[in-house]
């Protein structure tokens, strides 16, 4: 029963606030944990991680370990940590590093660490955030509604298969390829099937979370050889269960719906200042004039919106 969103704007805005608006519209579907995927503007160098680490007590030393794990990989901070702290006994942080020599092999030994601090997202423009509780929660403690961005994702979590923990939330990265994120409503039936097959390639999971596989199953395809829409096509029959999911990377967003339609999508397209949702009166949150909503509700549809950037490379 869970709540995805999408949010592309028509140019270089306050994102945030938008995203925060259409999961506020939907936490009723799930206000265990709730996540933001930003896409801001983009270095030219270095990378932002999001993560967190599950002891704020064991903090300092977590944060030692990281930095030096950093440093045997030829990086650093570019800007110290910043940390994030409430009540609650993880803590979350923000970094910005300098390109790794290897970045796929930095991952690769970062996640050995990720019982104790947990990189969530990498990448030169995506930044993901997110933590338990409902929408307005999350945006408070992590300043989400401040951030600027083209175009980003947001999910409403009702926990059903996986625990009730913040790194279990939405969105995933589809670590390790840089600045690609997903949110995903449904289930997939074969789930430790093409997990199982995954891992026998070299990829790592921190999470049972299905979502999770399908960032993965997606940017291994485009890095076989498709394009992100043949992905999207082909997963419709590859991937088993039903499901809506919506897929970024810096160029826009896709979706897919899969075969039996049966978790619903709607969106409001004006030229490109893009709103999609799992509910009309989400997106109507953002477009409260008179405007047409187009329906995505038929079996096996797949799509996908450029983003500024996107238009602009196009």
């Amino acid at each position: 029963m869970c709540g995805i969103a999408g949010r592309i704007l028509g140019s270089f805005g306050k994102l945030g606030d938008d995203l925060v608006e259409l999961m506020d519209a939907q936490e009723h579907r799930g206000a265990d944990s709730t996540g933001f995927a930003i896409y801001g503007a983009p270095r030219e160098d270095g990378y932002i991680l999001r993560g967190m680490g599950f002891d704020r007590e064991q903090m300092s030393g977590d944060l030692d370990e990281f930095q030096l794990l950093l440093k045997e990989h030829g990086a650093d901070y570019i800007e110290e940590p910043t940390i994030i702290t409430d009540d609650q006994k993880h803590y979350c942080f923000r970094m910005v590093i300098s390109d790794p020599r290897d970045l796929t092999s930095w991952i690769t030994e970062a996640d050995h660490l990720s019982d104790h601090i947990e990189v969530q997202s990498c990448g030169r423009s995506l930044e993901i955030i997110k933590d338990i509780g409902g929408s307005k929660q999350v945006a408070d403690k992590h300043g989400v509604r401040d951030m600027f961005g083209s175009h980003g994702l947001g999910h409403a979590r009702l926990a059903t298969e996986s625990s009730v923990l913040p790194n279990a939330s939405h969105p995933f990265w589809a670590r390790p390829f840089p600045d690609v994120a997903i949110v995903h409503n449904g289930q997939i039936t074969d789930y430790f099937t093409w997990r199982d097959r995954l891992q026998r390639q070299g990829y790592r999971f921190l999470t049972e979370n299905d979502s999770e596989l399908i960032a993965v199953w997606v940017s291994d395809q485009i890095k076989a050889g498709l394009s992100m829409e043949q992905a999207l096509k082909k997963s419709i029959d590859s991937i088993d269960g039903v499901f809506t999911y919506m897929i970024a990377d810096p160029s826009g967003i896709g979706f897919a719906k899969d075969r039996f339609a049966m978790k619903p999508l709607v969106v409001i397209d004006q030229a490109g200042d893009l709103a999609a949702a799992t509910e009309e009166q989400a997106v109507r949150r953002i477009f409260s004039g008179e405007c047409d909503v187009i329906n995505h509700d038929g079996p096996g549809i797949t799509d996908f919106w450029p983003a500024v950037s996107g238009r602009l490379a196009a």
